[in-house]
């Protein structure tokens, strides 16, 4: 048995929220060489590195398993996981042929919704483990909170994570997170009269709360002040601990050299422009081509070879190709490998 003494300096798991436009994006932008997973479009003002915004849950998987195998930043940002879990959730209805996640009855779509965000934050650990820090923005929503123990309700910010699922995936990121960051901004009541007795609203000066309040969800394992601005200099130190270095090689050569296609790969492109964009991402990722799949389709029975998959049925398309992508691509490889 092996017995360690002292701290473990590894990369950070944070999770910063707050009401739409307070700076949650520019934060993050500003933490050790960003690459942003931009779900909801929301970068694009800003000078930073960032993958294609992922088309489906299966997609965004292959980007976050792209992240661990190339080591291609030092932290990788996902903006917004609200967004990310309405990708969780199309995927997971059509996968099941439902039409909504109420169709699974008696909360059972939101039991399967947990595992499948639980697995994806899974994913974010092994982020960490190759040594990149995870930054998470998410919109903030404001409940009506119920004290069981007293009298009278108030209102409280939460993550908008979760909406009908009795928030069962909101405590699941606070839970996963080193460091859940509040961001919101401070307004200061002023007497109006000299006699104080009318006030009113001043300042909305941008702060970050990092503890747990009655009116928010907040929490850090790094001795911060319960208020500080909204500025990356107040956690800087945090981050600039060494940590497993992860290279930038392909990062820099993104930027620096010129991206060929090979003909195969212009060939496929050509084949799959006019395919569903969230299969045709997948298709390009795996360099697959609409042949292969066509073949898979047929060997199991469902259409003939030579039917083109815009042919397909739509919901076909979505919840077999798209939603069970992992095992279409199995075998796709399994084909390759035994082409008889």
């Amino acid at each position: 048995m092996n017995i360690t003494k002292g701290k473990i300096v590894s990369a950070k798991k944070v999770v910063i929220y707050g009401p739409e436009g307070i700076g949650k994006s520019t934060l993050a932008a500003q933490f050790p060489e960003p690459l942003f997973i931009d779900t909801e479009g929301s970068t694009k003002e800003l000078d930073v590195a960032r993958m294609d915004k992922p088309s489906s849950w299966a997609f965004l998987n292959e980007q976050i398993d792209f992240v661990i195998k190339n080591k291609p930043c030092k932290t990788l940002v996902i903006d917004t996981v609200d967004w990310a879990e309405t990708l969780c959730i199309k995927d997971l209805c059509e996968r099941n042929g439902k039409k909504g996640i109420e169709d699974f009855g008696y909360g059972k779509g939101y039991v399967y919704e947990k595992e499948d965000f639980g697995k994806f934050l899974n994913k974010l650990t092994d982020v960490i483990s190759a040594g990149i820090n995870v930054v998470l923005t998410a919109h903030a929503c404001i409940r009506k909170f119920e004290q069981p123990d007293e009298l009278g309700s108030y209102d409280r910010y939460e993550m908008k994570l979760g909406q009908k699922t009795g928030s069962a995936i909101s405590p699941l990121v606070k839970e996963w997170a080193d460091m859940v960051l509040f961001a919101n901004y401070k307004t200061l009541s002023v007497a109006a009269d000299k006699d104080g007795k009318k006030h009113k609203a001043q300042g909305g000066r941008r702060v970050m709360f990092t503890s747990h309040h009655p009116c928010w969800d907040a929490k850090n394992r790094y001795g911060l002040p319960e208020e500080i601005p909204m500025e990356y200099g107040q956690i800087r130190h945090i981050f600039e601990q060494e940590t497993a270095e992860p290279t930038s090689d392909i990062a820099e050569t993104a930027k620096t050299e010129e991206v060929v296609e090979t003909p195969a790969e212009q060939e496929n492109n050509e084949l799959s422009g006019s395919l569903p964009r969230a299969l045709s991402d997948l298709m390009t990722e795996n360099g697959v081509d609409e042949a292969e799949i066509r073949n898979v389709v047929s060997q199991k029975g469902y259409f003939p070879a030579d039917m083109p998959i815009n042919d397909y049925p739509e919901e076909f398309v979505n919840g077999v190709l798209i939603g069970a992508w992992e095992q279409v691509f199995d075998c796709v490889k399994a084909m390759r490998d035994y082409p008889f």
